[in-house]
Order: structure tokens, then sequence, then C-alpha cells
């Protein structure tokens, strides 16, 4: 019988140590098919990559859609333990610039419930309303591994200029997905640009997702999430809300990937990824459905 607890127990550590569901956000800075054929830019995003179960990719510029599907072809190569699958938006944005948001994920502990891509005005996109540079894409996954089992992410890369208008634009659009899928377990995140010369005090203080405690930002001020030394600015974040996911975090989990350190590139190399660390999240196991499927 002590054997039995002891083994439960060592079983139940494990798993909390392995089996938590990682949720990053990357903006890979135009990633497209000179990234997707640079081989040692390649390997370095696979280690990124293989460390998240689920992760929203931005700036991808790549018009054909083959730099993606040879990254998620190598990263299924690389990680054969698990399998990945992915889900995209549109092509967008107000001029001939594009780009897509991309969510990759885990398909052995992820399902894609829903997706919807935010509209956008009609018009010639220039109006005062229509706030968004590239729309938000909102994709509702199921998880049967986590005590959580449906949340909805909500991915968005901010034009620069005018940050603090999306960052506070993207309550309204958690209020039309709270009215479209009656779920309050939401996660916004990506490059919001929420940083340095980007906002001001006055601006936050004015700011729906910062006045409403409802909302837990998870990526602080004080962070860092660029690579390059000579700047120190949270530009991207991760937002919380919902009674559910908000405890259903593991504590002092999010965070950003200083994959320049933990890789012991110069910053010249870590500069041909990217100029922004992804940003990551873990939620809690759901060690009943682990310990009856893994162990």
């Amino acid at each position: 019988m002590k054997t039995a607890v002891l083994l439960l127990v060592v079983g139940l550590c494990v798993l909390d140590a392995t089996s938590s569901l990682k949720i990053c956000a990357f903006n890979v800075q135009s990633f497209g098919e000179s990234k997707a054929n640079n081989r040692k830019v390649m390997g370095i995003l696979l280690k990124i990559l293989s460390r998240c179960d689920l992760c929203l990719i931005q700036e991808v510029r790549d018009s054909k859609g083959a730099a993606i599907q040879a990254l998620v072809k190598d990263l299924n190569r690389y990680e054969q333990s698990n399998s990945y699958s992915y889900v995209e938006s549109e092509r967008l944005g107000r001029k001939s610039y594009k780009e897509q948001y991309v969510y990759l994920y885990r398909n052995n502990v992820l399902t894609v419930k829903e997706h919807y891509q935010y509209p956008k005005l009609k018009g010639d996109g220039t109006n005062e309303t229509d706030v968004f540079s590239r729309e938000p894409f909102i994709v509702r996954f199921h998880s049967p591994t986590t005590l959580l089992k449906d949340f909805v992410l909500i991915g968005q890369h901010t034009c620069p200029r005018n940050a603090m208008k999306e960052i506070n634009e993207l309550y309204t659009v958690f209020k039309g997905i709270y009215q479209k899928w009656k779920t309050e377990n939401v996660m916004i995140l990506g490059d919001l640009n929420a940083a340095c010369s980007y906002v001001t005090i006055k601006g936050w203080k004015a700011n729906r997702l910062r006045s409403d405690p409802k909302f837990r930002w998870l990526i602080g001020d004080e962070q860092d999430t660029t690579v390059r030394e000579k700047t120190h600015c949270a530009y991207d974040r991760i937002i919380v809300h919902g009674r559910e996911i908000i405890s259903s975090i593991v504590p002092g989990s999010a965070q950003p990937f200083n994959f320049k350190e933990n890789f012991h590139l110069t910053e010249e190399e870590a500069l041909e990824v990217s100029d922004h660390f992804p940003v990551e999240v873990d939620l809690k196991p759901n060690h009943r459905y682990l310990l009856r499927n893994e162990l």
C-alpha cells in the first residue's frame, strides 16, 4: 500500500513538472521564404517552438504559404513524439503590406473548436472607427489534458503608432467574443507594442484593458521582450480574463523566453531569428486525465 502511494506521489510530481500546457506568442519578424530557407535560423526556431504546446506566430509575410508549411513539416520531423497542426488568419493589412497570424499547436493535446477572423469595417480602411491595422484572429481551443478544458485566444499585433487605441479596442473585441461564444476564459496575447515610446501614463489610465481589474496582465511593465541589449521594453504581452483561466495559470510561469541566453547566441545571431523574445505561460495539468492516459 505504501509503495503504491509513493508511486502515485512521484507520478504526480513528474506530471506537475512535465505536463502543464505551455502557451506562447512569438513575433518572428517578417517570417517568409528567406527565413524558411535559412537552415541556421530554422534550427533555432525549431528549438524555440518545440518548447510550446501552442504558439501564436506573428508577422508571417509569405503570400504563398510555403514558409509556414515548411516550418510545420520540419517541426514534425524534429519533435517526433508530438504532431503539429496550424490554423491561420487571412492576410491582413490596410495597404500593400500584409501579415498573417498563425496558431501552431500540438494536435495530440489540443483541438480547434472554432475560429473567427474579427471583421474589417467596410470602406477605405482609413476612417476613425476602423481602429485595427491587422484585425485580431480568435481561436477557441479544447484541452483535455489541463484543468481548464476550453479557452479562447485573441491574437493581436498592433500597429506601433496606434498601439494605445488598438489595445483599448481589444476590450470591445472581448465583449463581442463573450456574446458570441458565452465564455469568460479568454487570453489576449501578442506583440501589443505596449511599452516605451508607444504608451503614455495618461493613455494607460484611460485604457479599458488596464483599468478593468478583471483583466490580469501576466507580463509586467518591468519585463523586457526585446532582443537588442540597448532596449528594455515589454512590447509583447499576455492578458487573461476569467476566474477559471486565472486559477489555472501555473504561478511564475508567465515570462519572456530569452533564447539568446538559453541557446548561447550572440546578439547578431539572435537578431537573425527575431528582434522579439517569445512570451509564454503554462496552464495546470489535469492529473486525473494524465494518470489515466499516461502512467
